[in-house]
């Protein structure tokens, strides 16, 4: 039996361009302050505001690798931690995502933490506060965190159903940061330089988004985010008519829901 630790090879998670991010607050220096400070970091917000973005734009800044983790229903703590693989023969350790990151000194972003299964929010409570560990049982060995490694997690709070809310013990554990959409003129300048069109175009596709928001709870789960304003915008550059575009990237994937498609189809034939 051998034990890999299957060191991070820099090149792959290191950011090496500047991902674009328009800072909506003082979400930068709260998080810088966090990271040198050693806390961990929760972000809250709807779907597709930004907060992937802005993890890849702090992994740049900081200069640190970046392993993001999309959480699910059958995410495990072993995933997470790491597993025995029968690898040529013999059974080797493989450290998992998160024992990666706090090896390299890097950061582990855990997003939509509250989908995973629930044990793995009890292997980063030790990781979440003072004692900065994550016990590995199965190898029984103790992996101790450096200065560097940083802990993120996601949630969309307005999302969740109460039996996949963020329990306080965790909560309690983390520097908390909340998104939201931007404010229009913020937006409008994001799909303009996300999806190379002109300020009328992002303009009108802001005041649908709006539109849509204001549905929220009166039939639509979720109002359209500013990923798929910015889907939306790229399809109307490649010569693909409006009220299509707003068809495909946004109303069909807020709803499945007959009426509501042609609720919201009319309020997008109303601007263009």
């Amino acid at each position: 039996m051998s034990h890999s630790a299957n060191v991070l090879r820099p090149e792959e998670y290191y950011i090496e361009e500047e991902p674009y991010y328009e800072p909506v607050g003082t979400e930068i220096a709260v998080f810088e302050a966090a990271y040198r400070n050693g806390l961990p970091i929760l972000l809250k917000g709807p779907t597709g505001c930004g907060k992937t973005r802005f993890m890849e734009h702090m992994a740049w800044r900081l200069k640190r690798p970046l392993i993001t983790v999309s959480c699910h229903d059958d995410l495990t703590a072993s995933d997470l931690v790491g597993r025995f693989l029968v690898k040529g023969g013999e059974t080797q350790w493989v450290d998992g995502p998160l024992a990666r990151a706090v090896r390299a000194g890097g950061i582990c972003y855990l997003d939509e933490i509250v989908e995973a299964r629930k044990d793995t929010t009890v292997v980063i409570h030790p990781l979440a506060d003072d004692r900065r560990v994550l016990p590995m049982e199965k190898i029984g060995e103790l992996l101790e965190a450096g200065p560097d490694f940083c802990l993120a997690i996601s949630y969309n709070p307005g999302y969740q159903s109460v039996l996949k809310d963020l329990k306080q013990s965790t909560r309690q554990r983390f520097i908390a940061l909340e998104f939201d959409y931007p404010d229009a003129a913020l937006e409008q300048k994001i799909i303009e330089k996300e999806a190379g069109v002109d300020a009328d175009l992002a303009r009108k596709l802001v005041k649908f988004a709006r539109m849509t928001r204001n549905l929220k709870g009166s039939g639509l789960d979720e109002g359209a985010s500013t990923r798929l304003l910015v889907h939306a915008a790229k399809l109307i550059s490649s010569s693909i008519d409006p009220v299509t575009a707003c068809h495909t990237a946004i109303a069909q994937a807020l709803s499945d829901d007959a009426e509501m498609l042609t609720a919201v189809n009319e309020l997008s034939a109303s601007l263009f």
